[in-house]
């Protein structure tokens, strides 16, 4: 063994240094037979590898082979150096200078190309055998560990993350798309049969693709060990990084909201009929109220004079034909074109109700202030016998004026306001102040027959 060219270790450094180079062979071991017992090493060996995975397993695929070799190198060094250092109990100068090559010369010999990683100059010739010293080859090891670490971690993680997400969620959208079907949505036929067909094709091809690329899923925390890089950290350190699932997380979504329509068109084939009925009733009541609102017009009509009185609508029969529209779309099972259809004839239906309410009130209007009217007098009079000027022939006088023209067919209202007002007048004399409501003048009828 030729002499060191570097410094000559003393005999606690070269134990020293045998120690950690012996703690680092153990861990490295321990490091090789973990990677070649990882599932994710055992799925890329017998997948049909695409894209990003297929370019970097070409590379990656080499080292753990690579590995093993540089590590038997690595472990005969080593033992050669061991066995020195046994020679004696206190090595002398030769045997410290032997020990220093070995433990940080160049003195191990690895095949010429064993190590890519290692420099080489543009044009030189291909070297048959390398020499490198232990720390060297350490090193290099530690960088194709990583290489091969990086992407068979990320490769296991991907698989390990989606595929039997992306299984369920296919098995999902199969449920999914018979209900659809049974609810008559169809590709071509509704938006709804549209995506789910769009839906079926993308989780598809993200599983092919988490299969075959499962790379192309993986964001890394760092950008990954390359050949002619060193690693951050050791040999042990575990790549980290994400399984991006966002096209995952997106069908889903997606898929869930189409569930969610699809289970209230569900929903509306189970209450159409009923809803339907209510539209009907309500309708029906809207008829009542203008029949009674016609009626009530006659009567009005009839029983008060000088008044206007609002013409009654009639039914609302465009509603009724959008109704036997509503029927043949429950009947074809249509559920998606009848969802927006009964939902906008409950409204007008509603609507259509208060209308026939509203004409009822407006016509009904004169005949509630002649109402009011008869009973203003009636409690007047009582007061007026509280009062006891019931028979005064004033009072009595603008009592009968008064229930004469209430009481008298067709009805003045005007006239009529006019007396029950000068009837009240007349208990003034007797009462410091008018009886609680006031006096009702012409402006007050005037507003409550609405001008």
């Amino acid at each position: 063994m030729a002499a060191s060219a570097g410094p000559v270790l003393s005999r606690e450094e070269v134990d020293r240094a045998l120690a950690r180079l012996g703690a680092e062979r153990d861990a490295v071991e321990s490091a090789l037979l973990s990677l070649q017992d990882h599932p994710g090493l055992r799925l890329l060996d017998g997948a049909g590898l695409t894209g990003r995975t297929e370019e970097r397993w070409t590379v990656a695929g080499q080292g753990l082979p690579l590995l093993w070799a540089l590590f038997d190198r690595y472990s005969e060094a080593l033992a050669s150096a061991r066995a020195v250092r046994a020679r004696k109990t206190k090595p002398g100068g030769p045997e410290l200078a032997e020990l220093s090559e070995l433990l940080t010369g160049p003195a191990v010999t690895v095949p010429g190309g064993a190590l890519p990683d290692g420099p080489q100059l543009l044009g030189a010739p291909a070297k048959l055998v390398e020499r490198v010293s232990l720390d060297d080859l350490m090193a290099r090891m530690n960088a194709w560990y990583a290489t091969v670490l990086e992407v068979v971690s990320a490769a296991d993680a991907v698989w390990s993350a989606l595929p039997a997400r992306i299984d369920l969620l296919l098995a999902e959208l199969r449920r999914v798309q018979t209900l659809a079907g049974s609810l008559g949505v169809r590709e071509g036929a509704h938006p709804l049969g549209d995506d789910l067909v769009g839906l079926d094709a993308e989780l598809s091809d993200l599983r092919a693709e988490v299969r075959s690329d499962p790379l192309a899923l993986w964001r890394p925390a760092r950008v990954p060990a390359q050949r002619g890089t060193r690693p951050d950290g050791t040999a042990l350190a575990t790549p980290s990084g994400v399984v991006d699932t966002e096209r995952f997380n997106r069908a889903g979504r997606a898929l869930d909201g189409i569930r969610l329509e699809l289970e209230s068109m569900l929903r509306l084939r189970d209450d159409a009929e009923e809803r339907l009925q209510g539209v009907g009733d309500l309708l029906q009541r809207a008829d009542a109220t203008l029949a009674e609102a016609r009626r009530a017009r006659g009567e009005v009509l009839a029983k008060i004079a000088a008044t206007e009185v609002p013409a009654v609508p009639g039914p609302a029969s465009a509603l009724r034909e959008r109704i036997v529209v509503a029927l043949e779309l429950r009947q074809s099972g249509q559920w998606y074109r009848l969802a927006p259809l009964l939902d906008a004839l409950e409204d007008a239906a509603a609507k259509e109700l208060a209308r026939a309410r509203q004409a009822l009130t407006e016509v009904t209007q004169p005949l509630a202030v002649r109402a009011e009217l008869r009973g203003r007098l009636d409690a007047y009079k009582a007061m007026a016998a509280r009062l006891r000027v019931a028979e005064d022939p004033e009072v009595l006088e603008r009592y009968e004026k008064a229930r004469w023209l209430l009481w008298s067919a067709p009805c003045d209202l005007r006239a009529a306001a006019g007396a029950v007002a000068r009837f009240q007048q007349s208990l003034r004399p007797a009462q410091s102040g008018p009886p609680g409501g006031g006096p009702v003048d012409g402006q007050a009828l005037e507003h409550g027959l609405g001008g």
